[in-house]
Parts: structure tokens; C-alpha cells; sequence
């Protein structure tokens, strides 16, 4: 008898997890039904911003396969606008909204993929649901925002909040000519951030012309005849033809949680290392879910299409017979803003003191090449170790072209546990196009490892 699958979800995770099912178990033995409420499936979210600044030339451009793939190659049942309503565990089956002409119909499974993403914050203020307000959270959100750049050729925007989204947002509306300004409610934007490190983050979207209201939350929105005009903060009106939330997200699990699957807490889905659910034959991958930080050795909630790609591969190379796991995450993130590059990985300080760690901070300026050679950029690396044993908790960098990348390495420094000393012995590339003879990488780990060190021996010597 063919089972049945059902995906909720066709984004990086629930496609993933359809087609790694399907590359291990054929149509006679696995039939696959995937179900996405939007009108695309498949695409880069995190392209969002690069196609309303116009460095993406077509949204199609953002679309890795085509729904017609999935349902003719890979014979996966790929339907468009069909929203999953209600999971009801008891008799095997979803219940699925059709937008397309509002119709529902109930479809069974045997194992079920829950890939539902994460949902924007979108604040409960007065005006909020005015004409001009956007989230950007699918790709449809962003066509709507291009559409509305393009045809209402707005001159002010307002982006709100100071995260990754709201930062690449405000880069794609300076780039479309816009006059931007960035209102958030912390001290400095990027609060993924050190705040000596956001500091920097600051100064650099100043110097691209973006004016800053930091340490004031947005109380509302003002509005003439049902289109927005200015952005409400503290005793100021930011005006704003149109405004841009980037004020983060939150997993989507109301439809999980309905069904009685369990959630965590930071509202992910509880998953094992196999993405399995506690709920039998129930999966779950990608922003909806509840991973593990592997230094905090806490549980997290990170939105990223990278985890959602692996956690999806993951359940369905399970789902086909094979055995695959998702072991965690030490959270590393990239952003660009124009020129400016920032990046993250492991704990912050305030992260690690959270956990219990006592740290030492080191804060490097060098230079992305040689000196002398031709382009050379600076950026600052900010590295963080326990006190002691000197491992790497986490890093930051922020910096010009070729600054950025560089927090790979220190992301495996992280991840396989590596002390600040062992790291200075590391045999990086240089070349004085790509790097000074010393990599602002290895400068930081040698100065924390002496700082480390010189601690190490007053405590000794006390």
C-alpha cells in the first residue's frame, strides 16, 4: 500500500524534506502532497531585499525550481494557495483552504512534514494597517513592496527595527533613492550584536546618509486618508510615505500547537536530532522549530534558510529509510549594508554571561589586504573567550568589502571547541591581495590568548 506524505510548507525546509524523501522512495511506495499557502514556492527569501533594490533584475530570478519541477520531475504534488487550517492528528489528515476559490478539502497522511516558517513581528499600534505599511517575510510580501516602490515612487521610508531585515531593507530603499530613516528601540542597531560592535554598525549607516532614532520604539502610525505619512516615535514624527517593519520574527507554530504537537520554550517546535517530533510520524524542520546552541547548550529559536535546508534534508532522508541528523547551531550570521559588511558567530557577551561563562574580550582593527596593496579595507574583529581555558565563545566583525566572509573560520573555531591559543597556530591562506601576512582572524586570537594568558598568571601568582 503507497504512503502518504504530506508537507506543510514549500520553502527551503518542507521542499527539502520532499524531495530527499522522494530521491530514497519512489511514487508507488511514497505518495508526496506539499501545500504552500503563498503564490511561490521555492525561492530565496533572503534575496528579498536585493530584488526590491533592484540588484535582481526578476523575481523569477529568486525561484530555484519551478512548481512545475517538483510535480513533473519529481512527481511531488506541489499546490499553490492551498493553506493548511487545521492538523488533526486523531484521523491522519489536514484540512487545506484553497484560495484560489475558496474551497476546502481535508487530505490524509501517514507522515506528516511541519514547515511553516516563521511569521514577522507586526506591532498592534494604531495605523499599523495603513496602506504603505509593509512586512517582509515571503516573497510575495516583496513583490508587493517592489510594486509599491516602483509605481508610488515614494521619497521618505521609515524602516523600523535595527535587525538584519530591517538593515538590508534600508540598504534596498538607499539604493532605490529614497530618504531613509531607521527607528528602533535599543541603544544601537544589530542587537545580535555587542554594543561596542552595533556602535560601529551605526556610524557606518549614518555615513551612507541614514538618519538613526535609536532608543525610541515606535508608538504608532499617523495616516491621511488610509495611507500612512509618519512614523510615531517618543515626542518626534518621522515622516514616511512609506514604512518597511524589520522588526524580526517569531516561529509560526499556532498550527502545530492547535494540534496538540508539542512546542518548546522559545515557541519552536520540539524536534530530536532527526527532526522527529514526540508526536509519531510527525516531522518538523527549518524557522518553526526549536533547535540547540552548541556552546549556550540551551534551546534557541534562529531563522535562517541555511538550518531550514539542513533540518528539511535531514527529516527526509529519514522519512525515505536513511538515518541523517541535525546536530545544532552556534549561530552564525552575515548582512551587508552597501559597503559595510557585519557578521556573527557563537555568544555575545551578554549571551555567554547568560550562560554562566566568565569571558575575555578582545577587539582587533586591521586591514582586509596587505597595506600596501591596492584596496585594502578596515575592519574591526572582536573575539570572545572564557576565562581560563581560553575556548572561542563566539566573534564579530564589522567591516568594508572582503571583511565579513572571514567569520567562517572562526565559526569552526567555535563549533569544534577550539582554544583562542590553538587557533593562533592556524595555517590560514595569504596572499597580500586577500589578506595582511598576519589575518585579522589570527590577530585577535593572539591577543585574546595573551590576555587569557596574563589572567591565567595573576590568578596563579594571587
Amino acid at each position: 500500500m503507497t504512503e502518504r506524505l504530506v508537507v506543510i510548507g514549500g520553502d527551503a525546509a518542507g521542499l527539502s524534506a520532499a524531495s530527499q524523501a522522494r530521491n530514497r522512495r519512489g511514487p508507488d511506495d511514497l505518495r508526496i502532497v506539499a501545500l504552500e499557502k503563498s503564490g511561490h514556492a521555492s525561492y530565496s527569501a533572503c534575496g528579498i531585499p536585493y530584488l526590491v533594490g533592484g540588484e535582481v533584475a526578476d523575481v523569477e530570478d529568486l525561484v530555484a525550481r519551478r512548481p512545475e519541477v517538483f510535480r513533473d520531475e519529481l512527481a511531488i504534488d506541489l499546490r499553490l494557495r492551498n493553506e493548511v487550517v487545521e492538523i488533526d492528528l486523531d484521523r491522519r489528515a489536514v484540512t487545506v483552504l484553497d484560495h484560489r476559490d475558496g474551497g476546502r478539502y481535508r487530505e490524509p497522511f501517514d507522515q506528516l512534514v511541519v514547515a511553516t516558517g516563521a511569521l514577522p513581528h507586526r506591532p498592534d499600534l494604531p495605523g499599523a494597517q495603513a496602506e504603505g505599511v509593509y512586512g517582509v517575510q515571503t516573497l510575495d510580501d516583496g513583490v508587493a513592496l517592489l510594486r509599491a516602490v516602483e509605481s508610488a515612487r515614494p521619497r521618505d521610508a521609515v524602516v523600523v527595527g535595527g535587525g538584519y531585515i530591517g538593515l538590508e531593507m534600508a540598504e534596498a530603499l538607499v539604493r532605490r533613492g529614497l530618504r531613509v530613516s531607521l527607528v528602533d528601540a535599543g541603544e544601537q542597531p544589530m542587537g545580535t550584536l555587542d554594543p561596542d560592535m552595533g556602535a560601529l554598525v551605526a556610524e557606518a549607516l549614518r555615513d551612507l546618509g541614514i538618519e538613526l532614532f535609536l532608543g525610541e520604539g515606535v508608538e504608532g502610525f499617523s495616516e491621511s486618508g488610509g495611507r500612512v505619512t509618519a512614523a510615531r516615535a517618543g515626542s518626534r514624527e518621522v515622516p514616511a510615505d512609506l514604512v518597511v517593519l524589520g522588526l524580526g520574527n517569531r516561529p509560526n507554530t499556532a498550527l502545530a500547537a492547535a494540534a496538540g504537537i508539542p512546542v518548546g520554550e522559545t515557541s519552536g517546535i520540539r524536534t530530536d536530532r532527526r527532526m522527529r517530533t514526540p508526536v509519531e510520524g510527525v516531522w518538523a524542520a527549518g524557522d518553526c522549530v526549536e533547535t540547540f546552541h552548541l556552546v549556550s547548550r540551551r534551546p534557541v529559536a534562529i531563522a535562517l534558510g541555511t538550518h531550514a535546508n539542513k533540518q528539511g534534508r535531514a527529516a527526509g532522508i529519514n522519512i525515505g529509510g536513511g538515518y541523517a541528523a541535525f546536530p545544532g547551531v552556534v549561530g552564525t550570521a552575515i548582512s551587508k549594508i552597501c559597503e559595510y559588511e557585519v557578521a556573527r558567530t557563537g555568544l555575545t557577551t551578554a549571551e555567554a554571561a547568560e550562560a554562566g561563562f566568565e569571558t575575555v574580550e578582545e577587539i582587533v582593527e586591521s586591514s582586509t589586504r596587505a597595506g600596501y596593496y591596492p584596496g585594502a579595507r578596515r575592519m574591526k574583529t572582536k573575539v570572545i573567550a572564557e576565562c581560563g581555558t581560553g575556548r572561542l565563545l563566539g566573534a564579530q566583525i564589522v567591516g568594508k568589502e572582503g571583511a565579513a566572509k572571514r567569520i567562517d573560520a572562526l565559526a569552526l573555531a567555535v563549533w569544534h571547541g577550539m582554544t583562542v591559543e590553538d587557533m593562533t597556530g592556524l595555517d590560514l591562506a595569504y596572499a597580500p591581495p586577500f589578506a595582511p601576512v598576519w589575518d585579522p582572524v589570527l590577530i585577535a586570537a593572539r591577543k585574546a590568548a595573551e590576555r587569557v594568558e596574563r589572567l591565567r598568571g595573576g590568578r596563579a601568582g594571587g
